[in-house]
């Protein structure tokens, strides 16, 4: 028979968890930008190195080879003035006039004599003429290295001529010494420059990390710390920070919508339940046991369209409405809303002053503006003296709609409008009016939804609310 284990049950609270595995260090993201820094700095320092060496030593090697042409050149034309005799006297010329005395010069007959020149033989190796070889040479009993070019000569002659470079050779030796020592500094800083940004690196994902732990779990007060220098980690880390901002936010709004919901429906439900009990108990007739019904019903009635309220902002700020956006004309769908409103306003001895621009092109969704604008023009007559007035325009401007709705009832103070568009707040001076706290939390998210805002301010006296839609929507 299996063990619980083998039976694949889940395991048991307060065993001992296995120990997380050690993360090879190739796959550590340090580590690898680490290496991309070095690899690039590597290549780029020996790239600049090669440069620097290649073209100092190949300008002095281009030297050369110009002053050993242009001396055979001129040697050459003294050979075609005079022959053999002309070349030797110029040849001659040379060797006593050689300052440097780098200057090598050959010139054999036939048979491979040696006519004149202040080299004791024929280098051993040079073959070919009309050929660069850079071959030892021996002058006057000393050794040395050369750059040759051999030319024939009408005749079966044979003129060297040719630079000793003993010199270039050790530059360019003292150029490569230097260069490896170049490229071992470069390496050592490449190898620092990493391990500086692996350590960056790593200080900046350890904050995040510790943060991010802390947060799940349960101190949403951590945020990641900024290093001040304004850098793209402080710009991570502010965004990150706003983001858990943010979500702290929106769990204080989680916590408060709970415990308005439990708090605004609980005087319902018990008032509902309270009626169908007495009912149950006291009625006499069927007529007062329907009476008791229908008062529970309506007030089961306002529970729902609490939650479909609830439901209904939860949808718009999901952006789930943004299928049935279309372009229409608001002017006409406002004016609509005035020829309604109108007769609710006179009924009450409310005047309605109302100026709406001749056309508003909009793209959105004409059933939620219509549903936001009626219900701060709901809140403007719940809220308004029998003799006010309210005052509802319509303009555009700059590509934005404002909507503006105005009354001269008791308002809202500065603090409190602040919280205004939080679901179920309602401000003390409204406590004692009908109502569920939600009708400016739909509001602002129609406006949100259609990349809009929501503006309260003081309209001295009463509440003035300013709806800025965009003409056309920006992603």
């Amino acid at each position: 028979m299996l063990h619980a284990e083998q039976r694949g049950q889940p395991e048991l609270i307060g065993t001992a968890r296995p120990k997380r595995r050690a993360r090879p260090i190739i796959r550590s993201a340090g580590i690898r930008l680490a290496l991309v820094y070095a690899t690039v700095f590597g290549v780029s320092a020996f790239a600049l190195a090669f440069s620097l060496w290649y073209s100092t030593v190949g300008l002095l090697q281009r030297q050369v080879e110009v002053a050993v042409r242009n001396d055979a050149s001129a040697l050459g034309d003294h050979f075609a003035i005079g022959g053999i005799p002309s070349l030797v006297m110029a040849i001659r010329n040379r060797l006593s006039n050689n300052i440097d005395g780098d200057a090598i010069y050959l010139l054999i007959d036939p048979l491979g004599n040696r006519v004149i020149g202040n080299l004791d033989r024929w280098p051993v190796g040079l073959t070919e003429a009309n050929a660069w070889y850079e071959l030892p040479v021996t002058r006057q009993g000393v050794g040395s290295i050369a750059l040759l070019r051999a030319y024939p000569i009408i005749g079966g002659d044979q003129l060297l001529v040719g630079r000793d470079v003993r010199a270039r050779t050790e530059l360019r030796r003292v150029l490569q010494d230097g260069l490896l020592w170049a490229m071992g500094i470069m390496a050592v800083l490449g190898l620092l420059g990493a391990l500086v940004i692996r350590s960056l690196f790593r200080r900046m994902i350890r904050d995040i990390s510790s943060t991010t732990r802390a947060i799940s779990r349960g101190d949403l007060t951590r945020r990641v710390p900024k290093t001040g220098d304004g850098d793209e980690f402080d710009e991570l880390a502010e965004i990150i920070n706003d983001m858990l901002d943010r979500i702290t936010k929106l769990m204080d709004g989680v916590r408060e919508v709970s415990n308005s919901i439990a708090h605004d429906l609980r005087t319902p439900i018990t008032r509902a339940r309270t009626r169908l009990e007495d009912a149950s108990l006291h009625a006499s007739t069927p007529d007062d046991l329907k009476a008791a019904i229908e008062r529970a019903t309506n007030d089961l009635d306002g529970i729902v369209a609490v939650f479909q309220a609830l439901l209904r902002i939860a949808e718009i700020e999901a952006g789930a409405r943004r299928s049935a956006f279309s372009s229409f004309d608001l002017a006409p769908l406002l004016l609509d809303i005035d020829e309604l409103y109108r007769v609710v306003a006179e009924e009450r001895g409310i005047k309605l002053l109302t100026s709406i621009a001749g056309m508003l092109p909009f793209f959105g969704d004409r059933q939620l503006v219509q549903q936001a604008v009626t219900n701060l023009l709901d809140n403007a007559l719940k809220f308004s003296p029998a003799d006010g007035d309210i005052s509802f325009t319509a303009t555009v401007e700059n590509a934005v709609i404002e909507i503006t709705i105005a009354d001269r009832g008791s308002g809202i103070s500065e603090e409190d409008r602040q919280r205004a568009t939080e679901r179920f707040f309602r401000a003390e001076s409204a406590r004692s009016t009908a109502g569920s706290g939600l009708g400016l939390s739909l509001v602002s998210a129609v406006a949100q939804l259609h990349n809009g805002t929501l503006r309260l301010t003081d309209n001295n006296p009463g509440l003035r609310a300013i709806i800025s839609l965009p003409t056309r929507q920006v992603d």
